[in-house]
């Protein structure tokens, strides 16, 4: 079991917290952890790795009482580079123009990358994410990067160096035909392509490092013509429109540095300790790789101390996208999932490891070992790994214990209780027998999770007279022992013990008696009789709860053969 030499168990947030220690030196006056992504659409699931796995190692660093900044940088000052399903196609109009420039698709945010953003927002504050977040759009415009972006014109000669030998390497080393799976292929794909290996220019201006938007249309659509290194004018004319004009680098901020230089003057820009990469961007002749060797060459700054990490996806999709449509997002898993259980599934596993997340039947047995390892938690000489996956997932520096329930039901249980009460608050209190208040926030997702991913169970509304009337001996009485050792009023200890023990007593044995084979093989059969009967399937919610749902009358109605 991995441990540190003061006996504190250790993982691989432990571990990148050590790295940016290191990167930032002694006596670094702050630890500068950093994040980004595009708001190009739907912020989902896959995307979340990026946001959770910087969270988790500024957390450590705060817990070692490190003066630390999570810096998270929307890259909201790219290009929007195509429609997402379900939007209309009309907004193929703003393609390459800033995503910080284009309408929201539905009418209710700034723009396109505002309404991208704000469910994501919401999402994170509810799991107890806090991030110093920076806008592309604003710190280019501002002129925040002017210095920046002339020394990296001025070293273009260079950077075209690097890069040409970067591209060697990539289609040397990235042939999608040796890839193990669809999701290499397809991360060592998106690692080969990349618009800043598109000429934007002509002649000594091909592999320009900056592209300015359009003037006229906003849009980057243009082809570079001339610069002038001594006053720093860049003419272009653009490619949609016709349109010839000249941009000054040093006093006109309307463009920005290609993506691959883009990232590493960030990484020099903000003295970036610690930014991880998704296994796309860390492959030869990648956004990253190249970024490792500019950000020293160029930027004169030490490359961040970085891991790669695996993707995530969602019930068998090889690879969550954005613009394909229909990844969940964050917002949509705290539908079903309380939050520091969405937490977990990120900081349990090594961040290499890739992994789906399902919301069909798994997310029984994830509350299940949610629970477990919570009862393992709260023993102290138990404490491990494991147990500090939780600690993790379960509460940050500056929010505090994240929401979890009062009192700690088996999801299993609640979702079975809502289903078959159909949400009924004033029922499913008397069946758990306690306030629906002490349930929450767990209760509201096992019946949002019952309703949009569970089997609803249908009862029956009258009882199946062919099937009374046609019961075997066993059957017969084993229905004569349920109904006349029936509680009232039903509670689901007693039902449980009389459910199971119901073919016990038939074989002469006591409710409390240890089944043997034979039981067993009776138990099986006895509740897909009941089944049957009360619900018209072979399987459904558990019996127990769902007699005391029914109530006993009910039950008797459904249950007692014809005379």
């Amino acid at each position: 079991m991995p441990r540190t030499t003061d006996g504190e168990p250790h993982d691989w947030v432990t571990r990148a917290a050590d790295d940016a220690i290191r990167h930032a030196g002694e006596g670094a006056s702050l630890v500068t952890v950093s994040s980004g992504a595009s708001p190009s659409g739907r912020v989902h699931l896959g995307n979340l790795r990026e946001f959770l796995t910087v969270h988790f190692v500024a957390e450590e660093l705060r817990r070692r009482g490190v003066a630390t900044r999570h810096l998270h940088v929307w890259d909201d000052y790219d290009r929007f580079r195509k429609v997402p399903v379900g939007v209309d196609p009309s907004w193929s109009e703003h393609i390459g123009r800033p995503l910080t420039k284009v309408p929201d698709p539905e009418g209710c945010h700034d723009s396109w990358a505002a309404h991208f953003k704000q469910p994501l927002h919401d999402a994170l504050h509810d799991m107890g994410v806090e991030m110093d977040e920076v806008s592309q759009t604003e710190r280019y415009e501002s002129g925040l990067y002017r210095d920046a972006v002339l020394t990296a014109v001025a070293a273009r000669d260079r950077i075209e160096e690097v890069l040409a030998r970067h591209r060697t390497k990539a289609a040397a080393a990235t042939d999608p035909a040796a890839a193990e799976s669809e999701q290499e292929a397809a991360a060592l794909a998106e690692s080969v392509a990349s618009d800043d290996d598109e000429p934007v220019g002509s002649g000594d201006l091909a592999r320009f490092p900056y592209k300015p938007y359009c003037r006229d249309c906003g849009r980057d659509t243009v082809t570079l013509t001339s610069y002038d290194d001594a006053t720093h004018e860049l003419a272009y004319r653009c490619d949609v429109n016709g349109y010839e004009g000249t941009t000054n680098l040093a006093t006109d901020f309307e463009g920005k540095l290609v993506w691959k230089v883009d990232w590493p003057m960030r990484w020099a820009f903000e003295h970036v300790d610690f930014e991880p990469a998704g296994m796309d961007h860390a492959t030869p002749g990648s956004s990253f790789t190249v970024g490792h060797t500019l950000v020293e060459d160029i930027f004169e700054m030490p490359r961040p101390a970085w891991f790669g990490y695996g993707f995530v996806g969602f019930a068998g999709v090889q690879k969550m996208s954005s613009s394909a449509g229909g990844a969940p997002t964050a917002a949509e898993a705290l539908q079903v999932l309380e939050a520091p259980i969405l937490r977990w599934l990120y900081v349990r596993r090594n961040p290499r490891q890739t992994f789906n997340i399902d919301f069909g039947p798994e997310v029984l047995r994830l509350y299940d070992e949610w629970d477990a390892l919570g009862r393992k938690a709260a023993d102290p000489a138990r404490r491990d790994a494991q147990v500090l996956a939780f600690e993790r997932a379960s509460a940050t520096a500056s929010a505090g214990r994240l929401p979890t329930p009062e009192r700690v039901e088996s999801f299993r249980l609640l979702s079975s209780v809502a289903d078959i009460t159909n949400g009924d608050e004033a029922q499913i209190s008397r069946i758990v027998g306690a306030p629906v208040e002490s349930l929450e926030p767990r209760l509201s997702r096992a019946w949002t999770w019952m309703r949009e991913y569970g089997d609803r169970t249908t009862i029956r509304d009258v009882p199946d007279a062919d099937r009374l009337a046609s019961l075997t001996d066993d059957e017969r009485r084993w229905l004569a022992e349920l109904l006349d050792r029936l509680p009232e009023p039903l509670d689901l200890e007693s039902t449980t013990t009389l459910v199971y023990g119901v073919p016990k007593l038939a074989r002469g044995l006591g409710l409390d008696d240890p089944p043997t084979d034979e039981v067993k093989a009776d138990q099986k059969a006895f509740f897909r009789l009941l089944y049957n009967l009360l619900v018209d399937a072979d399987r459904g919610p558990r019996l127990p709860t769902l007699f005391v749902a029914l109530g006993s009358d009910r039950v008797r109605s459904l249950l007692t053969p014809p005379a």
